[in-house]
């Protein structure tokens, strides 16, 4: 756990850690924000794009294998990150952290998996899920810190001695876990689609915010998207090793999970964003205020998902979905009580359901994926729950953020940027916002409680049957 926690909090301080340094690196390279911009959208398309046929990978060659050559991958493009003589090359050089980071992050949860006893899973799940959030709340701080005292370019050499550390915990503490079935084939063809599906639709999704959903651009990068989605599909029913086995999907289980999981990512991504906006233009906190008062859902979640982990282990996985799922429902209809006179202190006490319903939701069901398939395809499992999360933020920003804006044009009168908009209309848009988000989530809600109850009565009545969720 120490070695793979480790190395997962290194690639998710180092997944904040850049963006705070982005008007750094636009003065020190002379470059305009929109190009800075791509040091971030360069490292999180290679991850979308990459993550699935990682997970793959390792599942076919072995996955400590896989981790170990990500890790290294991660060091040496970090050093090349730090020593980048322009912005051009930045990029470049971020996009090669990103398979490494894709080799990592994909296989990391399914290691615990595979190595951590069946009846403590959940309460790993919650570990692991801790130390994402000390990552999330760290990589700010320590990013902010860095470029206080030293040059831009130690956000990226501060990864080697940690680094190293790392690398040095997973050689030695890390089982060699080799594949069950040997001389599987990798399938490009997959690999290459599913790529191009997930890039393609990123790239989309990313534009969105830029050029408005329905622009050529988006609407064109979209089809693109869908058409090799349909191709991937059809390869993956014709091979003999495929890329994403489909049979996976008969489970509900992992079928309902995945749903859940995207829809929680969604409305999270969604309303988290504009939290910094909110924090202010109406409650009018410095920037420091804000970093400190955002923290603390964070730290939250990364206290409570050990112990929900325990909960799931003890009373079941479903149950604790449920639970989580309910509080965050609650959670965004508390926020709507935001008002435009609100203090830090009300913001914090009103979001706290929001924070324990997602420690409490993730820890249980991210073990009900993973305990969900076999052990030969726990890499798979895995690089479908990191895309779930990827493309479920970006889908929350892009579509709930457009939703913001509209509303709030509606409350102003006309097109307004939001930096030039009345704290009340900021507020009443906010809580359309939340309202929205809660509409989600009660989806989510139901389709989990559909299937835990329906669950429960194929184990009354002994039969056996499949529940057709989604």
């Amino acid at each position: 756990m120490l070695a793979v926690g480790s190395t997962m909090l290194l690639g998710m301080v180092d997944g904040s850690i850049v963006n705070v340094a982005l008007p750094t690196l636009s003065r020190s390279l002379g470059a305009s924000f929109q190009v800075v911009e791509w040091t971030v959208l360069s490292f999180l398309l290679g991850l979308s794009s990459l993550t699935l046929s990682m997970g793959r990978l390792g599942d076919i060659i072995g996955k400590k294998r896989v981790f170990i050559t990500g890790l290294v991958v991660f060091l040496v493009s970090s050093g090349l990150c730090g020593a980048a003589p322009g912005i051009y090359s930045l990029i470049v050089f971020r996009f090669v952290q990103s398979i490494g980071a894709a080799m990592m992050t994909s296989l990391g949860v399914a290691i615990v998996t595979e190595t951590w006893p069946a009846d403590k899973r959940a309460t790993a799940m919650g570990i692991a899920g801790g130390i994402l959030s000390v990552g999330g709340i760290a990589g700010p701080a320590l990013g902010g810190w860095i470029l206080h005292f030293l040059s831009w370019r130690w956000i990226f050499f501060v990864n080697l001695p940690i680094g190293v550390v790392c690398l040095t915990l997973a050689s030695v503490f890390v089982p060699p876990l080799l594949p069950e079935h040997r001389g599987q084939r990798f399938d490009f063809a997959g690999a290459l689609l599913a790529g191009m599906s997930m890039f393609t639709f990123v790239l989309a999704l990313t534009f969105a915010q830029t050029f408005g959903l329905l622009s050529a651009r988006v609407v064109s990068l979209a089809g693109v998207s869908f058409a090799a989605l349909l191709a991937f599909l059809y390869v993956e029913q014709r091979v003999s090793d495929p890329m994403l086995d489909l049979s996976l999907f008969r489970n509900p289980g992992f079928r309902v999970s995945l749903v859940t999981g995207f829809i929680t990512f969604v409305s999270l991504a969604g309303v988290v964003l504009l939290f910094p906006f909110y924090l202010q233009l109406v409650g009018r906190l410095e920037q420091q205020q804000v970093g400190m008062v955002m923290a603390v859902t964070p730290a939250m979640m990364a206290l409570w998902g050990p112990i929900s982990g325990m909960c799931a282990d003890r009373f079941g996985a479903r149950s604790v979905i449920v639970m989580g799922l309910a509080s965050m429902a609650v959670g965004y209809i508390m926020m709507s009580r935001l008002t435009v006179s609100s203090t830090p202190a009300a913001f914090v006490l009103l979001q706290a359901p929001l924070g324990l319903g997602m420690a409490t939701f993730s820890s249980a069901n991210n073990a009900a994926i993973m305990t969900s398939v076999p052990r030969q395809r726990l890499g798979i499992a895995n690089g479908m729950l990191a895309m779930s999360r990827t493309a479920g933020n970006l889908t929350g920003v892009a579509l709930l953020g457009a939703f913001f804006h509209l509303r709030l044009q509606v409350y102003v009168g006309h097109s307004v940027e939001v930096t030039d908009a009345p704290p009340v209309s900021i507020v009443q848009a906010l809580h359309d916002q939340f309202r929205l988000a809660a509409a989600l989530i009660t989806v989510g809600t139901v389709v989990a409680l559909r299937w835990r109850l329906l669950n429960q009565a194929r184990v009354r009545d002994g039969a056996e049957f499949e529940v057709e969720v989604c």
